[in-house]
């Protein structure tokens, strides 16, 4: 079959397909649009940080974001600069940082390869895995009608996996239930971290509101969301024992298999009101 050719968009691409339909081959070729996957790797000070396998959309925010999650930065005001080089196989983000933060992560420095799926692949010791995270304060209760709209408005928005079928969203809502950003990705984590980084470039309070992700809640999407100071994170599907755990200690609402009009809360239920 013929390969891929370009898109007009960068983050997906165009491929001839043959359907099959009530279990038979339909005669001919048809066109069809995939999600782009490609390996993006961060340099901070020239410092080989990461690899991961990322949608080559929004990469600015990517690298805010995981730079904030991964405790490499304090602030959006640690980046200097950051500047995407295009290659013949991937992308490479050179990011300058601080002077303060470029000297811990010399201290604290670790081999990563992310693949998709996966956030922690590489990181070589528990510690680093099971690092601390600042509790989030306690702020005013969210409506649990919010909440279920606050997923339903995300999934409306996700652009990219109408057209692919194969991205993860994730979504910031105000306390009345309405997205107002929204960041999509092959990887969960990914689209998480695009998440954060574009709230955090666009100067809002990421804890003004709550998240929104149509993935399952696994321990890092806990850990991401408390330490960017969000109470409140709404999965699709089910979380962790490990994310459950974190949630609890971490001051996080944590509700799983949002559903029409259904959720399940599984720790901090004074941050949920009827």
């Amino acid at each position: 079959m013929p390969t891929s050719s370009p898109s007009p968009r960068a983050d997906c691409a165009q491929v001839q397909v043959i359907r099959l339909r009530a279990g038979a081959l339909e005669p001919g070729a048809e066109s069809d649009l995939v999600a782009e996957e490609t390996p993006v790797a961060l340099e901070f000070n020239g410092i080989s940080h990461a690899t991961m396998l990322a949608t080559p959309a929004d990469l600015e925010d990517f690298t805010v974001g995981f730079s904030l999650s991964e405790g490499i930065i304090d602030g959006i005001g640690d980046v200097r600069g950051i500047d995407l080089l295009p290659q013949c196989d991937g992308i490479v983000v050179q990011v300058e940082i601080s002077t303060a933060c470029e000297v811990r992560l010399k201290t604290r420095r670790r081999a990563m390869a992310g693949r998709t799926g996966c956030g922690l692949c590489g990181v070589e010791t528990l510690p680093e895995v099971l690092r601390p995270v600042a509790p989030v304060p306690p702020s005013a209760p969210v409506r649990a009608q919010a909440v279920l709209a606050a997923m339903r408005d995300m999934r409306a928005r996700q652009a990219l996996h109408d057209l692919t079928g194969a991205t993860h969203a994730a979504g910031w809502a105000g306390a009345d239930g309405v997205v107002r950003l929204v960041r999509e990705d092959v990887g969960r984590h990914n689209a998480l971290d695009k998440l954060v980084g574009a709230l955090a470039r666009q100067g809002l309070r990421a804890g003004d509101g709550m998240f929104a992700v149509s993935s399952r809640a696994s321990f890092e999407m806990v850990q991401k969301t408390a330490s960017a100071g969000v109470g409140v994170l709404a999965a699709v599907s089910a979380p962790t024992a490990l994310a459950i755990r974190l949630a609890d200690s971490a001051n996080v609402a944590l509700l799983g298999f949002l559903r029409g009009d259904d959720a399940t809360l599984y720790s901090h239920p004074e941050r949920i009101t009827p």
